[in-house]
């Protein structure tokens, strides 16, 4: 799968998540009192505590199985392809400490799912065979998360930029109509860990509604909403002999909510 229609997949996956929310809060704003919400004037608005992140991530996953092959071989490439196959994750995020000037730190947990399916090769060359190869990964990853926000909080400028680092963890599984494969006698299951980084930036949508986000953190308790764009380095696989190449280095897309 290319990274264009994966893009649009994923803009229309955001579009379709923010919609019923963004048309609940408005409905909801325009059912008040009618008084103007306090940052038209001129203070900060009101906000309920604010200690978790929620992320939807969407995005193309490229795994990196054929890197640890030193002799030319391409065995997923032969099978695959080298495009991108569509990745959906969740994120969740404790955020636990608040910097002065700076913004909050915390630790992040996040799970993720790809699978990708194609004609098995027959033996020896690069013609498709009845047979059917899947492979599926579930990769996670537990992190720290800095996100910078004081000029967002304090400022109004709607730029969060962030970053992760910690470790991450996949389970997979290779199989064919028969069940789970094998190659060279390997049982084409199992699991990588390895190191897990990312950065990336996020734009807060306060400003298009803001007498709806007031509404919307008064009624469910959603401080702030987020759209962002991260490019992430996973190397599941990278540490430790005898494990499959699952990682991929890659960009997500999604929202986020504060609460």
């Amino acid at each position: 799968m290319k990274s264009g229609p994966l893009a649009l997949r994923a803009l229309v996956a955001i579009a379709c998540a923010s919609f019923p929310l963004l048309i609940a809060a408005r409905g909801s704003a325009q059912e008040s009192d009618g008084l103007e919400p306090d940052w038209r004037r001129g203070t900060k608005r009101r906000e309920s505590p604010q200690n978790w992140a929620v992320e939807l991530r969407f995005g193309p996953y490229y795994p990196k199985v054929d890197d640890e092959f030193k002799n030319g071989k391409q065995p997923f490439k032969q099978v695959f392809g080298d495009g991108g196959h569509f990745f959906i994750g969740l994120e969740v995020d404790w955020q636990a400490l608040r910097i002065p000037y700076v913004g909050s730190f915390g630790p992040g947990f996040g799970w993720g799912y790809t699978s990708m399916s194609s004609p098995a090769k027959l033996t020896g060359t690069s013609t498709d065979s009845a047979e059917t190869t899947s492979l599926w990964i579930m990769p996670m990853y537990l992190a720290g998360v800095l996100r910078i926000d004081e000029a967002a909080r304090e400022l109004s400028i709607p730029l969060v930029p962030y970053a992760k680092l910690g470790l991450g963890y996949a389970w997979w599984k290779a199989s064919n109509e028969l069940g789970a494969s094998n190659y060279n006698g390997i049982a084409g299951k199992g699991h990588s860990y390895g190191l897990h980084v990312a950065g990336g930036l996020a734009l807060q949508l306060d400003f298009l509604d803001a007498a709806a986000t007031q509404q919307l953190d008064n009624s469910v308790g959603i401080n702030h909403s987020y759209a962002y764009f991260e490019w992430l380095y996973s190397d599941l696989g990278g540490l430790g002999g005898g494990q499959m190449r699952v990682g991929t280095s890659s960009w997500v897309t999604g929202l986020a909510f504060e609460m």
